[in-house]
């Protein structure tokens, strides 16, 4: 009986399970496994990037809304001559931001009655309502990788959005909100005149940007693995930032050192023409940023959380 040939290139058959741990393997949660672990799910990452730029189109479609909105120049906006003689008679880094400096160019004020502010607010609330679920599907993936679990992209995506869709919801909505907030403190206090309270209130901001970045690591692995109040999960998230604080940390500068990498073939790519390399980092990024920090917090999580309690664990949910 003829057999079936295998396929070699499977990248787009998101269905497909992907290679486990092979039997009397060492899984130690190290840097050497790590490379092992991620080269043999090198294909099934590419793969759920792509359901990983979903979280991301409808801020980078805002985005591009927002740079080729219709604009005016500065010296038919209303409030530019009053805000021009307070600039010349007392300088401030926030009037600064109003005119061109050296160049003598004015700058343009965006219309902000334009309809295309309409759409921007829709993708945006889109992009805050479905966040949370989004995340929860692709985490959901990127911890059975770390487990070493089978995996079927599709089916566990869309199970692990329906088995968390309420906590995920909120969480994605809290979790944009404080994004936001943050957001908006840090260009707050960048803008404003130096001194020993702005200053302090800077740094302060950077810290908390920081602190909530290794947070978000935790707090959607947590939300899917273990049936916990959003309040104990957010609680835990940060003790486990000072717990793990040494594979935190090789997590971030590897997600520093892959992202610095990526905008250095990008500036390489416009700087020689060759525009299509723009592509190229969308392939990967998020999939194996995402891989770097689920594979570092989950031991964390293992160590702390599931270890100590002989299995079946009450609190975790049912597979």
């Amino acid at each position: 009986m003829e057999t079936k040939k295998k396929k070699k290139f499977k990248l787009f058959d998101m269905n497909r399970d992907g290679p486990g741990v092979e039997k009397g393997e060492d899984t130690t949660p190290n840097l050497k496994y790590f490379f092992k672990l991620w080269g043999r799910k090198f294909w099934r990452l590419i793969s759920l990037n792509l359901l990983m730029l979903v979280q991301v189109l409808p801020l980078v479609v805002a985005v591009y809304l927002h740079m080729t909105a219709p604009k005016n120049p500065t010296q038919y906006f209303p409030l530019y001559a009053p805000m021009l003689g307070a600039q010349t008679a007392l300088p401030t880094s926030v009037g600064a931001t109003l005119f061109s400096g050296a160049s003598g160019l004015l700058r343009e004020i965006t219309v902000f009655n334009s309809p295309i502010y309409w759409i921007i607010g829709i993708l945006l609330v889109l992009h805050v309502a479905t966040y949370g679920w989004q995340k929860a599907g692709t985490t959901y993936i990127l911890r059975n990788m770390v487990r070493g679990d089978g995996v079927f992209l599709l089916s566990d995506y869309f199970y692990a959005i329906r088995r968390n869709w309420k906590q995920a919801l909120g969480m994605g909505i809290l979790d944009c909100a404080v994004i936001g907030v943050l957001f908006f403190d840090f260009n707050y206090f960048y803008g404003m005149p130096p001194s020993m309270g702005t200053n302090f209130m800077y740094v302060m901001t950077i810290a908390l940007i920081l602190i909530y970045a290794i947070m978000r690591f935790y707090m959607y692995t947590m939300m899917v693995t273990f049936d916990m109040k959003l309040s104990k999960i957010l609680k835990n998230a940060l003790i486990f930032t000072a717990l793990g604080i040494k594979r935190n940390l090789m997590a971030f500068l590897g997600i520093a050192a892959l992202t610095a990498v990526s905008v250095a073939l990008i500036v390489l790519g416009i700087q020689i023409g060759f525009y299509a390399v723009i592509i190229i980092p969308a392939l990967y990024l998020l999939g194996f940023c995402g891989f770097m920090y689920t594979y570092a917090v989950y031991p964390v999580i293992k160590k702390y959380m599931i270890d100590p309690v002989a299995p079946p664990a009450p609190s975790a949910k049912a597979e």
